[in-house]
This record gives C-alpha cells, structure tokens and sequence, in this order.
C-alpha cells in the first residue's frame, strides 16, 4: 500500500519503513552523542563498547550508519540473533568474516579467527564485531564473548566488540557473574527517545530524504498526535506516519492532520470502526 501513496505524493521512497536505513537517519543530539561514541570506541580500540536503548529508538539503523562510516580499513561482523551455542557463535563470526571454519570444531574455528585477526593487524586493518539483541545472551555466552577479546597481541586488542540491546543488557551486565567482562566495557550508552521537537524533525528530515517537497506534510496538532501516542520512539513514529500517510491519500489531502493520525492509531491498535 505504501507504493500507492508514495506515487500519489511523488516520492522516491517510502519515508516511513521500519527496515534500519542509514539513508533515513535522523541524528537528534542523543543519536548524535550516540554515534560519536562508537566511532570513539572503535577508533581509539577501547575493545567493549555497550550500545542500549529501548525497543526501536533506533539502534540498528545508528550501527549501520556506523557501520558505512568505518570505511576500507575496517572489517566488520554483525550478528542479529545471538541465541547460538559457543560453538555456532564462533562459527557464525568466521562466517560473517568470509572465513571457512570446520563445523563443530571450536578450537578450530577459534585458530581461523585468530589467524585472520593476526593477519589484519598486520596489514595495519582492524576487525569489529557488533552483536545486536545482546540481552539475548546468557551468562555462559557472555563469558564466551568476553574470551574473544583475549584475541590480542603484546601492543593491541585484535577485535573490537560492540554490544547492542534493551536495557535488560545493562541489567544483565550489572550481575556479578559477568563482572571481569563489565570491567573491560570503558563506553557506554544508553539512547533515550525522542522529545517533542525531535519527532517533528524527524518526520519531517524522513519526508525530505524520501523526495518531499512541501508534500505531504503534517500539522502542528498530527505531530503532537504522532508524539503522545509514540513517546518519541522511532519505530513508533514510523508506524503510525505510514498509517497516516495512506489515510491521506485516501482522503485526498495534502496535509495530514490530527483526522488522519487518529485513523492511523485506530488502525494500528486493532480498531476498525
């Protein structure tokens, strides 16, 4: 359906998808301190970073903006579903390097790790690990990730480990059965929604990257609507943007108004009336 609007408003894109597209970021003061500290993190070789933020505040799309930003001397692994085995774990990073790794061996797949890593460093490359859901992990699997970063030589760590997930991780990384791998986590942040101003923005910032020209827009009252009902967080804002959207075109307006947005969140809240 989002097809249908898009070519009645003329736009290049669809501005409202829930799909992590660095094109579409909107970096607000928070997602800006935000990237500024994984470049730093990763940069500077602090070795842990933790990235945390509730549900859709935009953490996949920040790591994938980052992610672009790296740049050639970089080689990157990001791994979405972390609910592997130790084993499958190690595995899925060779994967996620192009390397081969024998199946159901983990010293193996470790020394092919490790080789790799040895090789880049002494390219003068460097190799960054992203684990997203990392709430997901259990104990045992955090101690699995905090080994990787024994990867080192005598002057450098070989890998650089990001950890992104839902303030559960924070909580997970306060117990005491992880504590050698809080100790090594020297950046950290936590990535708050998006006030009132922000989610104007921001819709507004998505409607432009998407071809916007003045049309479709939104009113003072939709956006305010938009927020109370979204409290800022981008996933949120998305939904219930596109829902707006196509009742615009079903209405045949221009400017999506406070009408438009109340038929969106009854739609997406499951009232058809």
């Amino acid at each position: 359906m989002a097809d249908i609007y898009c070519d009645y408003f003329g736009l290049d894109a669809s501005p409202f998808n829930i799909t992590p597209d660095p094109r579409f970021l909107y970096l607000s003061h928070r997602h800006l301190e935000a990237y500024n500290h994984l470049i730093f993190g990763i940069e500077q070789r602090k070795g842990f970073i933790q990235l945390t933020g509730e549900v859709g505040c935009g953490k996949s799309t920040l790591c994938r903006a980052m992610l672009e930003q790296l740049g050639d001397r970089y080689r990157t692994a990001l791994i979405l579903n972390p609910c592997l085995s130790d084993v499958d774990l190690i595995r899925t990073i060779c994967q996620e390097f192009s390397l081969d790794a024998p199946p159901g061996d983990k010293v193996a797949a470790l020394n092919t790790l490790n080789r790799f890593l040895l090789d880049l460093a002494a390219k003068g490359l460097e190799a960054v690990l992203v684990i997203d859901e990392a709430q997901d992990l259990s104990f045992e699997m955090l101690e699995e990730v905090r080994l990787l970063s024994n990867l080192e030589t005598d002057s450098r760590k070989l890998l650089q480990i990001v950890l992104m997930g839902q303030p559960e991780l924070r909580e997970k990384l306060d117990d005491k059965r992880v504590r050698q791998l809080r100790q090594r986590i020297t950046v950290r942040y936590h990535l708050e929604p998006l006030d009132r101003r922000e989610t104007g923005e921001y819709v507004r910032h998505r409607l432009k990257t998407a071809g916007a020209n003045g049309r479709p827009s939104f009113s003072g009252g939709a956006l305010g609507k938009v927020y109370r009902y979204s409290h800022g967080i981008p996933r949120l804002v998305n939904a219930v943007c596109d829902k707006a959207l196509l009742a615009g075109f079903v209405a045949e307006v221009d400017e999506i108004g406070r009408r438009e947005v109340s038929r969106a969140i009854r739609e997406l809240e499951g009232d058809m009336r």
